[in-house]
């Protein structure tokens, strides 16, 4: 921990039961927050099963996945993190849920638990098993040594969508997951510029890197607005080239409505205001898109595959 940080005592730990600890633990690893890339997965899944249904036990293994690799991907940023996070004022409650070595305990689990259902689901998805553990736990480390760490959290996100797609149809020669995973990398850039903004002073009194605390929260803030502008087209594209219906046209207007409410709350210096751009504006334009998305597929549905009742006259 570099020496420039001041040093304050960090909390002490609350004695709990084990409901107590598990609860402890999801909001340590911010399970809540997993309403991000899910939307996105279940969206390129959804798209996908278009071209090659979906089993039952084929979502629950993209299900399986997901969860797993977002739990791991968290745990062993708590982890990586903690010396920091204990001496952050936004973070330094966080000791009190948990063991760092518990974190670390639940990361390995985790693994384990991602590689078992990657090797449930085909053999693409098992050869790309190792690229997405190296890139959901690689991005924890980044904020150590480049500005553009947010970029490699995008990244890591990204690669939801994806691995939806190679589960569903055991390819990935459709621009489809590209251009998804694309939206999803702009997207989150965005909006972890967004929630950096938060810790501009420990950042660098700490000595990580971040793109607020290196260019200033305004020049944050606008390439923020430039991902977002940049999210909306891509998802524009996405619908374009999927040939969805209106539903998801309409669920574009609403998306571009709420990245619009999320830049005004996040030019505020309010904290209350920051997570409220931050968590539900986000987690709305995912929920927004999934709507869009499974509406669009069922009219498709009703519209082309619907029964054709012949009356005949005796």
């Amino acid at each position: 921990m570099p020496s420039s940080v001041v040093m304050t005592s960090p909390p002490g730990k609350t004695r709990r039961g084990v409901l107590g600890k598990v609860f402890g633990t999801l909001e340590l690893i911010k399970f809540s927050h997993s309403v991000f890339a899910l939307p996105f997965a279940i969206s390129a899944m959804l798209v996908a099963s278009r071209e090659v249904p979906v089993t039952g036990w084929a979502i629950v293994w993209i299900l399986w996945c997901l969860v797993s690799a977002r739990t791991a991907a968290m745990a062993f940023n708590r982890w990586a993190d903690w010396d920091y996070d204990v001496f952050n004022p936004r973070t330094m409650r966080r000791s009190e849920l948990g063991t760092r070595r518990s974190t670390l305990a639940l990361c390995v689990v985790a693994l384990i638990a991602f590689v078992i259902g990657c090797a449930q689901l085909n053999l693409l998805c098992l050869a790309l098993c190792p690229v997405a553990c190296a890139m959901i736990l690689g991005y924890s480390l980044t904020k150590r040594f480049t500005a553009y760490s947010h970029a490699f959290l995008g990244l890591a996100l990204a690669a939801a969508p994806m691995g939806a797609w190679a589960a569903t149809t055991g390819s990935l020669e459709s621009p489809l997951p590209w251009l998804l995973a694309a939206g999803v990398w702009c997207w989150v850039f965005g909006f972890d510029l967004i929630y950096a903004t938060q810790d501009v002073d420990f950042d660098r009194q700490a000595q990580l890197h971040s793109y607020p605390a290196r260019h200033g929260v305004p020049a944050a803030l606008r390439l923020a607005r430039i991902l977002h502008a940049l999210t909306w087209l891509i998802l524009c594209a996405f619908g374009w080239l999927a040939h969805l219906g209106m539903p998801y046209w309409i669920a574009m207007g609403l998306i571009f409505l709420a990245l619009i409410v999320e830049h005004v709350l996040c030019q505020s210096s309010d904290l209350a205001r920051i997570n409220l751009a931050f968590f539900q504006m986000n987690a709305l334009v995912g929920l927004i898109l999934i709507f869009g998305v499974g509406a669009s597929i069922y009219l498709d549905h009703l519209f082309l595959i619907s029964p054709v009742v012949e009356v005949t006259h005796p």
